[in-house]
């Protein structure tokens, strides 16, 4: 439950860190860094471990991306973390034990969940609005959580309340397109 607490706050610590752009969302950047990968739209940026450590982001964070552009004065962002776990655990259950973990968030709100699937796996994306940060605005938060082996990976996107769909087509790019598989080498 902390971890999950602990996540969000850093996902709203990116977010705060921190116009409009093209009307179609398509993939400008594929990111593989040995372990976790994803496709980046235009104006997305990789942030460096460097610049998470700057920031206060705990070492489960191995990765972090946020849009150059603002969105009502945020900088859109999403963190993903990875955690050892005691067994090798079903993705399903994985996805499904961390979404009931953040429904005690104060102001924690149901927006949506959809089947959504990593590698094959078939899990939800979990779609909420809350405050974990008293005294910050409420948030949108976009998560999918899953397992390969003995390891717990949740990827946590968050953006201001109101979004307009093609920031949330970014977002959805990048969810739909995690993996954990190595991309095939192009002939």
């Amino acid at each position: 439950m902390k971890k999950r607490i602990a996540l969000l706050s850093v996902s709203l610590l990116l977010t705060a860190c921190g116009g409009g752009s093209g009307d179609k969302v398509s993939c400008d950047v594929n990111y593989w860094d040995g372990t976790f990968g994803t496709c980046l739209p235009e104006s997305w940026e990789i942030l460096n471990t460097e610049t998470l450590r700057q920031r206060g982001v705990p070492e489960e964070t191995i990765a972090a991306f946020q849009s150059s552009e603002s969105h009502s004065g945020q900088f859109p962002t999403v963190a993903v973390t990875r955690e050892r776990l005691a067994n090798v655990v079903d993705p399903k259950q994985y996805s499904d034990a961390n979404m009931r973990s953040v429904e005690v968030l104060d102001g924690y709100e149901h927006v949506d969940t959809r089947d959504f699937e990593i590698d094959g796996s078939k899990i939800s994306l979990h779609v909420f609005t809350g405050q974990p940060i008293e005294g910050e605005p409420r948030r949108r938060f976009y998560q999918v959580s899953t397992t390969v082996e003995d390891t717990g990976y949740t990827v946590t996107a968050v953006s201001p309340v109101s979004i307009n769909k093609e920031l949330e087509g970014h977002i959805l790019l990048i969810l739909e397109q995690v993996t954990f598989e190595e991309p095939k080498e192009e002939e």
